[in-house]
């Protein structure tokens, strides 16, 4: 499939388990109202709440083969927030493990009708949510592993910047290109008032023109393409307003 992931189904089944105990040990270190900078409006516990909420609507994708309207968004009577992300973590991971990523599946990406798109999803969804976590609890990041982040970068860049713009008809204000390094990967954003497509680069096109290149380590490219790092966290060669406007167009569709 066009859009599949890069890394192993099984890989991102065990990222989806240690990011949620990452996310809910990050829950207890700071209170539960303590503000989310990240996600504006949203406390430690909301973060952990929608977390779990998000896998139990991805279970209902995979198990009803479409969008859910209704399913448990907050814990049970007397189920803690960090007992609700558990549950709907094995909930998903149950659900995943009986399947293979390539076993068709409902989704809301046309290039990725496939279990892995779910896999793939949930996987980065909880690694950038625990850092949203860390960061609000005043803790040291934990890793993220460079295949994972490569991956992560695939997908912010070619389902949220290429797909999910045009679902939402935005579009970039002046034409622009930029080039995203990290590791061994390669991607282009062509930008122009018409919509924003990007793609893959592979070795023989890694000389394709570009007006500006953001480089860096895979995991800080990562959470800077999600608005979890600064400016500084990666390095940036040419056309800054370029830049820019992948930048301001990522905020609008990942948020």
């Amino acid at each position: 499939m066009a859009g599949a992931s890069v890394v192993d189904h099984g890989r991102l089944l065990d990222v989806i388990g240690y990011e949620v105990e990452l996310l809910a040990e990050a829950a207890r270190a700071a209170p539960p109202v303590t503000a989310v900078p990240t996600c504006p409006g949203w406390t430690l516990s909301e973060v952990v709440r929608h977390v779990g909420s998000v896998h139990r609507a991805a279970d209902h994708w995979l198990t009803e083969g479409q969008g859910p309207r209704r399913w448990q968004r907050d814990p049970a009577p007397g189920q803690t927030v960090r007992g609700y992300l558990r549950e709907s973590a094995d909930l998903l991971r149950r659900t995943l493990a009986r399947r293979d990523a390539s076993d068709r599946a409902a989704t809301w990406w046309d290039a990725d009708p496939t279990v892995g798109f779910w896999c793939r999803r949930m996987a980065h969804e909880t690694t950038v949510h625990r850092i949203d976590a860390e960061q609000a609890a005043g803790l040291a990041s934990a890793e993220i592993p460079p295949d994972i982040a490569l991956d992560g970068i695939d997908e912010v860049l070619r389902l949220w910047c290429g797909h999910r713009l045009p679902m939402l008809g935005v579009s970039g204000a002046r034409r622009g290109s930029v080039g995203v390094v990290a590791g061994a990967g390669r991607w282009v954003a062509d930008m122009t008032p018409e919509g924003t497509v990007v793609r893959r680069v592979t070795a023989g096109g890694s000389d394709d023109p570009v007006d500006a290149v953001v480089s860096g380590e895979p995991a800080r490219v990562f959470l800077w393409l999600w608005g979890r790092q600064g400016p500084g966290a990666v390095s940036v060669s040419g056309d800054e307003d370029a830049v820019g406007q992948l930048w301001a167009l990522l905020r609008l569709a990942t948020r």
